[in-house]
């Protein structure tokens, strides 16, 4: 190992534990008394590894059913977004029509748009479709993503053109060269906007706070924040809210684990060599 290599080990290791360590502080906080938290900071195992706390916590908040609820919403917006952005980036890049780039740097220039801006235009549709307050009307306006447009398109463009000509040739219609030749090509990039898109509509709250009332639809991202202040708690039982914490990026931590391959994987083969 040379001495360049070995100084880049050295700064991912110091980077990972820098990025890894809030992390770790917070699943022992989950274990700790409220006493160790205040009085022993800087100590990160806990005396005892005391399992009750999650008892505790689960009995005075529904967090499963909040996370049920943030991953049923997050992950159908999911697969809408990967199927709305993979036909529109197809239709751009693959299908030859007039004016499909003026199309496409249209949708792009709404990316410019701040998102506070859309929250009263869309609140207003939710309100006239009768969809306020549910958890379609939330997942409809998740959607659509131009990002995912845009990722898709820079994507696509790498798949060489006769692939997509011998599939027609041999009679396929354009939505099995979409899902039979394109997406295995391009699977990696995918996962990766899945995975992107499942975290951002996860971990949503400003947008979710206005078009969701009813306690039983409530998501993770809100729920954790009423946790937080219901009853004083906030600042007052840290060891509760380091349980909630915990229990709120399980899903997100576990979803990471399993496709983390997918995640970190460059996109070098398209089937074809130009």
């Amino acid at each position: 190992m040379t001495g360049k290599t070995f100084f880049k080990h050295i700064l991912l290791v110091g980077l990972s534990i820098v990025m890894g360590f809030p992390f770790v502080w917070m699943l022992m906080g989950a274990f700790k008394t409220n006493y160790e938290i205040w009085n022993e900071p800087f100590k990160l195992l806990p005396n005892s590894f005391d399992w009750s706390v999650f008892y505790e916590t689960l009995t005075q908040a529904p967090f499963i059913p909040y996370i049920f609820n943030s991953v049923y919403t997050s992950l159908t917006a999911t697969i809408l977004v990967l199927i709305n952005s993979a036909m529109f980036a197809y239709a751009v890049t693959k299908i030859k029509f007039k004016g499909s780039e003026l199309l496409f740097w249209i949708v792009i220039g709404i990316y410019m748009l701040p998102v506070a801006v859309t929250y009263v235009p869309g609140y207003i549709i939710l309100s006239r479709m009768g969809l306020l307050d549910s958890h379609i009307g939330l997942i409809i306006s998740w959607a659509a993503s131009v990002f995912g447009v845009f990722y898709f398109r820079q994507n696509f463009i790498k798949i060489n053109d006769s692939l997509i000509d011998a599939a027609r040739i041999d009679g396929s219609s354009e939505w099995q060269v979409l899902w039979k030749i394109i997406f295995p090509n391009t699977k990696a990039c995918f996962i990766t906007l899945g995975i992107l898109t499942f975290i951002g509509n996860y971990n949503s709250y400003m947008w979710p706070s206005l078009v969701m009332k009813s306690k039983e639809k409530t998501l993770i991202s809100n729920g954790l924040i009423q946790f937080f202040f219901q009853e004083g708690g906030y600042g007052m039982n840290w060891s509760k809210v380091m349980v909630g914490s915990t229990l709120t990026i399980m899903p997100l931590v576990i979803g990471f684990i399993v496709l983390q391959k997918w995640f970190v994987t460059s996109i070098n083969d398209t089937g074809v060599k130009e």
